[in-house]
């Protein structure tokens, strides 16, 4: 007789990402006060910066959001089919290659456009006749973007492509850094791009420049890190409400003695008697590997139990260890779970001490996670 294999209760899962869709839309409606009189958009990249698209676009929708930045042309796919037909969907990767423009036109995507030749395909085809697109000016980013203000003129001139665009826009270096004088010369350059084209409308602020004291918000603010619970202003308090709680399980815990080393190539050496936990996820769920204190450096930390416990040794692809020495003996067991950043933990820091960025963190949540959302509305 063939045996079947039942799982009888998913709360068993190791890892879990509570997903607070309140807290998303509270973050988008502070963002957009912030950015009155201009208008806020929300950037919906990297599938919603790792919390799932498919939650998250219907609910800034909902909370007030009418444009939508994503990064390739299968995310714009992809946000179209979840949003009315009257959002507005802009692709900030531009035409990719091996693309046609139809391709965005068939689904009312805007490209991002930043090169003459990109230029010349949308404007040589009937795409944006349903769908313009937008301009990119590079102002120091060096990556995407028409690199000068004379060779972006030139090509709009050359092109006649004045009804087939309705937004200029550029892209911030360090916004998240106010005292740094980029920040201004960026602001200058894209003052003089606005002047060139004052019939566009204009967009330069990301999580960071909205904040910044210039208020660089012009017509379109598009945050995308700040509505997931980043925070916009390093340094300071985070205006931002946490929308992104990860907690894993623990599966064993042990005493070790001074000497005793834990983790790959020994990393991490006692310095006492210590309990160590071992907690039920590693890098293949998106924990950056270098998370864990070694005896060169300190690393991040978990909340077990109401306390700070440190990461130790080198995370290995299922699992990691956090050093609970400090805590009662009785308040730490297996199945016990250690919240990694949340309401208790902070993700900016976690990110810091382990050597990365909260976007990176955010954006490799894995998929073994079990993700459960908080309602918009309850």
């Amino acid at each position: 007789m063939e045996k079947r294999l039942h799982v009888t209760d998913l709360d068993r899962t190791p890892g879990r990402l509570t997903i607070d869709l309140r807290a998303l839309a509270d973050n988008w409606r502070a963002l957009a006060r912030r950015a009155a009189p201009g208008q806020c958009a929300a950037v919906v990249k990297a599938n919603a910066y790792g919390i799932g698209l498919e939650q998250a676009a219907p609910t800034l929708w909902a909370a007030g959001a009418r444009a939508f930045f994503v990064a390739q042309l299968d995310e714009g796919v992809a946000a179209r089919r979840l949003l009315p037909d009257e959002a507005e969907i802009y692709v900030l990767n531009g035409l990719e290659t091996g693309t046609d423009p139809a391709d965005y036109a068939a689904h009312r995507l805007k490209p991002v456009i930043g090169s003459a030749g990109e230029l010349e395909r949308w404007s040589d085809s009937e795409a944006h006749g349903a769908s313009p697109c937008a301009i990119h000016l590079d102002t120091g980013m060096s990556r995407l973007g028409f690199e000068s203000l004379p060779a972006l003129r030139k090509a709009m001139e050359r092109r006649g492509a004045t009804r087939a665009v309705d937004l200029l826009m550029s892209h911030f270096v360090s916004s998240e850094i106010p005292s740094d004088p980029i920040n201004a010369a960026q602001i200058a350059q894209f003052e003089d791009a606005r002047a060139a084209f004052p019939h566009l409308r204009a967009s330069l602020a990301n999580s960071s420049g909205v904040f910044l004291p210039d208020r660089p918000i012009y017509d379109l603010a598009r945050p995308g890190y700040a509505l997931y619970g980043g925070n916009p202003t390093p340094g300071e308090a985070n205006p931002m409400l946490p929308v992104v709680t990860l907690t894993v399980a623990i599966q064993q815990t042990r005493w070790v003695e001074a000497g005793a080393t834990c983790g790959y190539n020994g990393q991490w050496t006692a310095k006492r008697r210590n309990r160590l936990a071992t907690l039920l996820a590693g890098y293949a769920d998106g924990l950056p590997r270098g998370a864990g204190a070694t005896d060169a450096k300190e690393g991040a930390e978990v909340v077990i139990a109401g306390r700070r416990c440190p990461l130790v040794g080198r995370v290995s692809m299922d699992l990691c260890v956090a050093d609970v020495t400090d805590l009662p003996e009785d308040a730490v067991k297996p199945g016990d779970r250690a919240e990694f950043f949340g309401a208790a933990a902070n993700l900016d820091d976690f990110a810091q001490r382990s050597g990365t960025i909260g976007y990176q963190v955010l954006s490799s949540l894995g998929a073994r996670y079990r993700r459960e959302y908080v309602p918009s509305v309850r």
